[in-house]
């Protein structure tokens, strides 16, 4: 048997390798990772953050970075991280004007700070309209309906379906006189309302409006949303009533009454966050979202819709997760989409249908129940990318809410939360303060360049709607997950 040669030697890789593949770093960039970082490396390797796992360990026993999406981050960013022909003008622009990667307002938030809205419901509309009041006089600026399952699902509180649902994770609704006494004593020309349900939802929000008439209310000045957005529902949350056309033609004739009759109030919550908690990456939950947005758009122009009609009065609703520069990176890479989507896609000519207004909420899903104060900090962290990211409304959660129906403390507390952010840290003085980051900014262009190859698969299928019947987005969000 002929002797077996020996194999060579594996000849290990520069630890410094990552600088030069696939950038072309600068002379000075180059000449600091060989005389200052390759030695520092090899006197101290890099180690995982945190407790070594297959996550931040690769199969060499190397450590790994990564956001919580599972994309790698470089140790270092630098101008070699953008395009070559990046520039303010091009990439960057001015708060205000496209591309709105820096926000929708030109003065940020000194103009108009962001709706303070906190999501309640719970029990009885009385006892839901005292949690209400209760927010209200603590300084909520707003409030977030949260409808019980059997609301949801369009069942009476009496109905044998609905047994041990009732008033359980949200009011029971069911007569016109129920949500009188939801808002009995608040005043809805005031108060911005935002309204948590899908498949119903035109019947809910007529509910609302009549109470808004019975009140006195104008519905050319009542604002608020109504969610309406059933498209998530088939993705993520599976709470629909009927099949996608018939749901479909619905949420446009919500589109077509609201652009006639009430000019303020949102139509629609285009909804990434229930993509998110069902387990998507950040980078699924920009591009499902903003194409179920981009079908609705499509959905409405068949029925022979002008998009400048009801285009602006569309909104998004987005979580804010645990990994904080990529949550901002997703935010910004949104408006900056939307934008482009409506004037180049859609034709848009009206400035306002090309403005990205959201809501966000921090994300339930990373909140356990074990230590749940430590949860406090977690919400400060998610509602700051939040608000540096430039959101136009947010909910942070109570930290006790995987144990049970948030108390009033805990509720207080994540209100305070809010209040402290915009009030103390400084973050809602200047525009977009992290704008131009290497880091940011890469972050930011590979978000958008990751939704737009989604939205190439998606066309190819022929829209959001085939895509769920063929079980595309379920799919991809259940092995994200």
């Amino acid at each position: 048997m002929p002797e077996k040669k020996p194999s060579k030697p594996q000849v290990a890789e520069s630890p410094i390798v990552d600088v030069f593949r696939n950038r072309h770093p600068s002379a000075a960039e180059k000449d600091w990772a060989e005389k200052i970082l390759a030695p520092t490396l090899e006197k101290s390797p890099e180690r995982p953050i945190g407790a070594p796992t297959g996550v931040n360990l690769d199969e060499h026993g190397h450590a790994r970075f990564t956001t919580i999406s599972g994309v790698p981050i470089r140790r270092l960013y630098t101008q070699a991280d953008l395009p070559e022909d990046w520039s303010e003008a091009k990439y960057l622009g001015y708060p205000g004007t496209p591309p709105f990667t820096r926000g929708i307002h030109a003065t940020g938030y000194r103009g108009k700070l962001y709706t303070m809205r906190q999501f309640s419901g719970f029990a009885s509309p009385e006892e839901t309209n005292q949690r209400y009041k209760y927010l209200l006089e603590h300084g909520g600026g707003g409030l977030s309906v949260a409808f019980d399952l059997p609301t949801l699902m369009g069942y009476d509180s009496d109905h044998a379906a609905s047994e041990g649902e009732v008033g359980k994770c949200g009011v029971a609704i069911d007569s016109l006189e129920d949500m009188e006494i939801l808002f009995g004593g608040i005043d809805l020309e005031k108060t911005t309302v935002s309204m948590t349900i899908n498949s119903p939802a035109s019947v809910l929000w007529a509910m609302y409006l009549v109470v808004a008439e019975k009140q006195g209310a104008d519905w050319n000045k009542i604002s608020g949303t109504v969610q309406n957005d059933i498209l998530k529902e088939y993705i993520a949350q599976k709470e629909y009533i009927y099949p996608p056309a018939p749901s479909m033609r619905l949420v446009i004739d919500t589109f077509e009454f609201g652009s006639k009759f009430t000019p303020r109030f949102n139509t629609i919550s285009i909804s990434g966050y229930h993509i998110r908690e069902a387990g998507s990456t950040a980078l699924q939950e920009l591009a499902f979202t903003l194409y179920d947005g981009i079908e609705y758009v499509e959905w409405a122009q068949r029925r022979g819709l002008d998009v400048d009609d009801f285009g602006p009065r569309l909104s998004f609703f987005f979580n804010a997760h645990n990994d904080f520069f990529e949550e901002i990176a997703k935010y910004r890479a949104a408006r900056k989409i939307w934008g482009q989507v409506m004037q180049e896609r859609f034709g848009a000519k009206n400035q306002r249908t090309w403005l990205m207004r959201f809501h966000t909420q921090t994300a339930g899903v990373s909140l356990p129940a074990q230590q749940p104060m430590n949860n406090i900090a977690r919400v400060a962290l998610q509602a700051l990318a939040a608000v540096l990211g430039g959101t136009q409304s947010l909910h942070c959660d109570s930290y006790d809410e995987a144990l049970a129906l948030p108390t009033e403390e805990a509720a207080r507390i994540a209100l305070r939360t809010q209040q402290i952010i915009a009030y103390e840290s400084g973050v809602t003085q200047t525009v977009d303060p992290l704008g131009g980051s290497y880091f940011l900014e890469n972050l930011t262009l590979e978000m958008e360049k990751g939704a737009f190859d989604y939205f190439g698969k998606m066309d190819a299928m022929g829209g959001m709607v085939k895509a769920i019947e063929r079980g595309f987005p379920q799919k991809e969000i259940a092995e994200a997950s």
